[in-house]
């Protein structure tokens, strides 16, 4: 993060970052691995594949998320598979290397190993490194996504500092490389602006990687002499992500930043509600919701010179009935074009509730909102447990320092496999005898008619 915002926002002060003091002997710690062979698609040998098979697969680890791996395995037994794992991540089978990375990522996402990643965090960055320059779609992908948590885990520092210098322009390179795949592609752009929030701390590099993502999500504006709707291509996932992940660093930009990218892209975002893809449709809606908020918080009196037809746009999305669109699509965009609408139009927020242990986070804002989601997509049923334990996110979030509890009420919140079990098919009965019902009713009816 740059310097000069962090003196401006104190939560986002680096409390995730510490052990500054013994990154040297981290790195050395770090560094000392065996000798790397280089890669092939061939596959692994009988006795690879049997030492492998304990790891490879990442279900095993953060299926049942972070109450399981308290109670089947110590925190010794997660280390000793996360260092199997990491050795794993350099294996000659592709398919060995990326559900190393994807195991690695799911054991992070779901506990906190700060002192464990602190000391291997060379090993895993080289490692990450190597799988997306000589890695394919999916094994880039994993790796990707395994910076990003990588970076989550440290919080902001001169350890992720050292992580962002060395991938941010593989990162790079990857986002911008056309003959790339477009899944690998979008994966990058995720992780670049995830790990860039979270390390960067030269405003240059900031805006050098927001330039980046303006230059592919802008690719999906109407053009004049295009007609009134865009057509979606294989390229629209990438150009979501990448508007996502620019959303996201634009909360952090001082203000003066913010002001002239307002400038540049306020007239021309509204032109991505007419995509006939509902992800680009409802990640332009949200981002023109944001970007209002930015707005009326630097100036109370702000005024948008196109405000009736956007709201015109904004109103029609939000009760949409066109045949032609999925109903699954349609109630989604009309929930989220609802709330788009009250924010533009009223300066309104719903606020969420989002509970955590004995703890509740409220969520009062566009900024907030959309900061959540984005580490949500990310760390997935262990967003829970890094708020309650990540000192970067709580600070994030402004939630204060963790909250020690006790054995005793630490028992009574947990809920035993076999407990839940129970409740999964109580409920799996009720539904399968209301779905009985209802069959019998049309039965009825058409015997009737």
């Amino acid at each position: 993060m740059p310097k000069n915002k962090k003196r401006n926002t104190p939560h986002r002060g680096g409390s995730g970052g510490g052990g500054g003091g013994s990154g040297a002997a981290a790195a050395t710690a770090g560094g000392q691995h065996r000798n790397v062979q280089p890669f092939s698609d061939e596959d692994a040998s009988i006795e690879t594949m049997s030492h492998c098979s304990g790891y490879s697969d990442p279900s095993s680890f953060a299926e049942d998320g972070p109450e399981v791996l308290d109670e089947e395995g110590t925190q010794e037994d997660l280390e000793y598979k996360l260092k199997g794992l990491i050795d794993l991540t350099l294996d000659k089978s592709v398919k060995t290397r990326q559900a190393a990375l994807e195991g690695i990522k799911n054991v992070l996402a779901s506990k906190m190993f700060y002192e464990f990643i602190l000391e291997r965090r060379m090993t895993l960055t080289d490692s990450i490194e190597r799988c997306l320059k000589k890695g394919k779609s999916d094994e880039q992908r994993a790796a990707a996504a395994l910076a990003s948590v990588l970076c989550i885990q440290l919080g902001p520092g001169i350890e992720s500092e050292e992580i962002l210098k060395t991938l941010g322009p593989v990162l790079k390179k990857i986002i911008c490389d056309g003959t790339a795949s477009i899944q690998a592609r979008q994966a990058c752009a995720t992780s670049f602006g995830i790990c860039s929030f979270i390390a960067t701390d030269d405003i240059t590099e900031l805006y050098s990687t927001l330039e980046c993502l303006e230059n592919i999500f802008t690719k999906s504006y109407l053009k004049e002499k295009d007609s009134n709707v865009i057509c979606s291509t294989p390229n629209t996932v990438l150009h979501i992500s990448s508007l996502l992940a620019w959303t996201l660093l634009l909360t952090i930009c001082p203000i003066n930043e913010v002001k002239k990218k307002l400038e540049m892209h306020f007239h021309k975002l509204p032109s991505l509600l007419s995509c006939d893809d509902v992800n680009m449709r409802i990640a332009a809606g949200e981002s023109l919701a944001l970007l209002f908020e930015l707005a009326r918080g630097m100036e109370s009196d702000f005024f948008y010179e196109d405000m009736e037809s956007l709201t015109q746009m904004l109103r029609a999305l939000a009760t949409d009935g066109n045949k032609h669109r999925a109903k699954v699509d349609k109630r989604k965009q009309r929930s989220v074009f609802r709330d788009v609408l009250r924010a533009v139009e009223e300066r309104d927020f719903p606020t969420e509730t989002v509970k955590f242990g004995p703890e509740r986070m409220y969520i009062d804002s566009w900024v907030k909102k959309h900061t959540y989601d984005t580490f949500k997509e990310v760390l997935g049923s262990g967003m829970q447990y890094h708020l309650q334990s990540n000192e970067f996110l709580r600070n994030v979030f402004e939630l204060g320092p963790p909250v020690l509890l006790d054995a005793a009420t630490l028992k009574t919140m947990k809920i035993s496999r076999f407990e839940r079990h129970l409740y999964n098919s109580a409920a799996f009965k009720a539904r399968t005898k209301a779905r009985s019902k209802c069959r019998d009713k049309r039965t009825d009816v058409g015997e009737f008619f």
